[in-house]
């Protein structure tokens, strides 16, 4: 069924009503009482939920366009009541066998409800609950047997509005930009960047993505699950054949892309996400400099002239009276750093090249820097690398051992780890002769467990 068929005319009236937010506090208070209901709410209790709010809070309620003089003479909280009941935001189910009349809420009342929710409280960040959702969705989808493969229309949907909250996010980061401009004093700048950014921005919904509990710590199983799914083929076969044939093993591998590109997305808004908050932080330390310096700095001053000529109806006459008014003598104005400076014309290209450089060999210690640098391989990489090409407690370099560009750098790598003092292995022979297998030149090595 298609809620917003079901939806009355009168309905969008409260979006045009002077008593919109009393309408919507009410609706929200009778919403909050209708969740812990076991069955309807009366028109009774509905009357008294909302006498006690009302009875907290100052409020003023004008006469609306759907009201005559009878209904503005009724209690508030009935008045309202009645209201909600005539626009279709909710309904009314008269019960005759106890003879009372029950309140519910229609089902696309229900959905504004929720949205009128969200805009009034922070909530849970919402993120975090996708990204547990698609972690636990796709973790029973591989190892539960009685898994069906509705499970992986739902990791697709979560992916969706991971993508679209992120979104949602980087968008709403803009508009703290603006704000930053139209802030003329230093405080209100650093109180509504502590307040407004740092709490909305930074702590509820940035924070969440670079703690420990975060997108990163799901992404690396969930890859190796879809890496594994799509590469099962009897796994696949039997989805498609639970599936009744609806999807087929090539519609089931295509969906797996899908949450997979999707993940790819994530990553991509994330990392817009660090250089919007780098940009705003940069900005907003810049913004604070000038405000606080503007009456000391020469930039400042300089901003401050050029403003105020622009606002001025006749510039011209502002720059002569400026000129008039101007201390030349002053060193920030006359110095060697003027505001504009004549370039030099461009030399002839080719007359400044220098003679190309014949390239160099490098030393072993400047290779082992350049491994240090890239960190390719870690400790227990080298050791195992070690262990595995040992012969009866030896491991001996000769002219077959390196074939790669990788054995050649865990070969100096190795040696590099067998001269530090806490390593398992070392060299017996530390001036071996040289190897020249036509490809590599490297020593004829040894290694042996340190003793």
């Amino acid at each position: 069924m298609i809620l917003m068929n079901e939806i009355p005319d009168r309905f969008w009236g409260l979006f045009r009503s002077v008593n919109r937010s009393v309408y919507i506090e009410a609706l929200l208070q009778i919403n909050e009482e209708y969740e812990y209901s076991n069955y309807f709410l009366s028109r009774e209790v509905c009357i008294q939920i909302l006498s006690e709010y009302f009875s907290q809070r100052r409020y003023v309620i004008w006469q609306d366009e759907m009201e005559d003089e009878m209904d503005t003479l009724e209690p508030p909280a009935t008045r309202v009541l009645n209201w909600l009941l005539k626009a279709g935001w909710l309904r009314k189910v008269d019960d005759y066998a106890s003879m009372t009349v029950n309140i519910v809420i229609p089902d696309y009342a229900a959905v504004m409800i929720e949205a009128f929710l969200k805009l009034a409280s922070d909530g849970e960040d919402e993120t975090q609950i996708y990204i547990q959702n698609i972690y636990a969705v796709l973790f029973s989808l591989k190892n539960d047997p009685r898994a069906s493969i509705s499970l992986l229309n739902t990791a697709f949907v979560n992916t969706k509005r991971l993508n679209k909250t992120l979104q949602d996010m980087l968008h709403n980061m803009d508009r703290f930009f603006s704000s930053l401009l139209e802030q003329k004093e230093y405080g209100n700048l650093l109180k509504d960047h502590l307040e407004g950014y740092v709490e909305e921005i930074v702590k509820k919904k940035y924070h969440i993505l670079k703690t420990s509990d975060n997108f990163y710590l799901y992404k690396t199983d969930i890859k190796r699950w879809i890496t594994a799914m799509r590469e099962d083929t009897e796994w696949l076969e039997q989805m498609s054949a639970k599936s009744g044939q609806s999807m087929t093993v090539a519609d089931i591998v295509s969906r797996l892309d899908q949450i997979e590109r999707g993940f790819d997305d994530i990553e991509h808004r994330i990392a817009n996400m660090d250089k919007e908050h780098s940009r705003y932080i940069r900005a907003t330390v810049t913004r604070l400099n000038y405000l606080l310096n503007q009456e000391d700095n020469m930039k400042g001053l300089v901003i401050q002239l050029l403003n105020n000529l622009s606002q001025t109806e006749d510039p011209e006459e502002k720059i002569k009276e400026v000129g008039n008014r101007m201390n030349l003598s002053q060193l920030t104005i006359i110095s060697e750093k003027s505001l504009y400076k004549r370039r030099k014309p461009k030399a002839n290209f080719t007359e400044n090249l220098e003679p190309d450089e014949e390239p160099v060999e490098l030393t072993k210690e400047e290779i082992l820097n350049l491994n240090r640098l890239k960190n390719r391989y870690s400790r227990k990489e080298i050791e195992s690398y070690i262990s595995v090409n040992m012969i009866n407690g030896r491991m001996e370099v000769k002219e077959d051992t390196i074939n790669s560009d990788e054995d050649f750098e865990k070969i100096i790598l190795a040696y590099d780890y067998s001269t530090r003092r806490k390593s398992l292995y070392v060299v017996e022979d530390t001036e071996a002769e040289m190897i020249d297998n036509g490809r590599y030149r490297y020593p004829k090595l040894v290694f042996v467990r340190r003793k």
